[in-house]
């Protein structure tokens, strides 16, 4: 089950209350306040893990809460600090303050830790209100709250290519044949609920290089206002390095007009915001095994006019498969260098105060 959007409440624990007490001790006859202080209650923490890679976890179980402090006890004794909890989350989730809307943390790498609620601070015993002018204090602190917040947990994933166009337009076919991931195929819209990810490996062994394709989930007009599966999934390809625009040339589609309907995906694109429309893109023409060829020469007219490469595909029978996985290869090396560079001139900035 892929879960991308859960809302979940944490409760980090609350301080222990701070003792009163004195001694009375045989050997010891003037005794004095003795009370010890609470223990500290326990944190939440939230945790990137690249071992999950839904939210599901969440879905089922919305309440978290830490261990609170003990309290304090006589002969100077502090209560033991509370446990706090570790929340794992895939690399990805953006982590919003539900009652302000503000965003607390981005998990963009793994093993990031953030913690989201900081438990109580454990009150001071009677001991430690003992003065010189004041030595019998019947002072003594309680515990103080832990922080109790509320969430909305949203996962991105993290490809470098993102799959986008018309339902059944083949991008399910596509991702199974160059990778291992194994989606579901069909021949009726909206086939893929749920986007599917799957490695890519490209170049002779021992000098591979790899990178993450992303199969989001069937695009229709007006996805932008809830149409069809809505912007459900439009934010998966927000982090995407590259798209691939996949157009279906064959007849199986019902469309008549391949031009309208990479106009229409380009549209709900850049209507959702986010920069996509501005993102790198690949356009490829699907099912030329079974191409209407004034449909190719149409979308192959248009490309040329907006001076784009035009790759025709055949999943089926694996032509123009090889130089697509290297054209998405180099797309996505060309993206990595600019970001290394943009990021070294940020550094750099930074180290000499620019």
């Amino acid at each position: 089950m892929f879960i991308d959007e859960v809302k979940i409440y944490v409760k980090a624990g609350d301080g222990g209350n701070g003792c009163m007490a004195f001694r009375r001790e045989k050997f010891v006859p003037r005794g004095g306040p003795s009370g010890g202080d609470g223990g500290h209650g326990g944190d939440v923490v939230m945790e990137s893990s690249e071992q999950h890679n839904t939210l599901v976890h969440f879905r089922f179980n919305p309440e978290y809460k830490a261990e609170r402090g003990r309290h304090g006890e006589g002969d100077k004794k502090t209560g033991r600090d509370g446990e706090g909890i570790v929340l794992k989350v895939p690399v990805g989730t953006i982590v919003y303050d539900e009652d302000t809307g503000g965003v607390v943390h981005d998990f963009s790498r793994a093993d990031e830790k953030v913690v989201i609620a900081r438990g109580g601070r454990g009150g001071r015993g009677n001991a430690q209100f003992a003065t010189s002018t004041h030595q019998a204090p019947r002072e003594h602190e309680d515990g103080r709250p832990g922080e109790e917040r509320n969430f909305r947990l949203e996962l991105k994933l993290l490809a470098d290519v993102g799959l986008v166009g018309y339902p059944n337009v083949g991008k399910s076919t596509l991702i199974s044949v160059i990778s291992a991931a194994r989606p579901k195929v069909a021949d009726y819209p909206f086939t893929t609920l749920e986007p599917n990810l799957g490695v890519v490996l490209v170049g002779d062994k021992g000098r591979e290089e790899s990178f993450v394709v992303a199969d989001i989930p069937g695009l229709i007009e007006g996805a932008h206002t809830g149409s069809g599966l809505g912007t459900q999934f439009l934010r998966h390809i927000e982090r995407t390095r590259l798209l691939v625009h996949m157009v279906d040339v064959s007849d199986g589609s019902g469309r008549p007009d391949v031009v309208k309907d990479v106009e229409v995906i380009l549209g709900e694109l850049a209507s959702f915001g986010a920069g996509l429309e501005k993102k790198p893109t690949l356009m490829v023409a699907s099912k030329i095994d079974v191409a209407n060829p004034e449909k190719l020469k149409k979308l192959k007219a248009w490309a040329t006019r907006k001076k784009m490469k035009l790759y025709p595909i055949s999943a089926v029978t694996g032509e123009g498969i090889e130089k697509l996985k290297f054209a998405m290869a180099e797309g996505v090396e060309k993206v990595r260098k600019k970001l290394a560079a943009e990021h070294a001139e940020e550094a750099t900035s930074s180290r000499f105060g620019d």
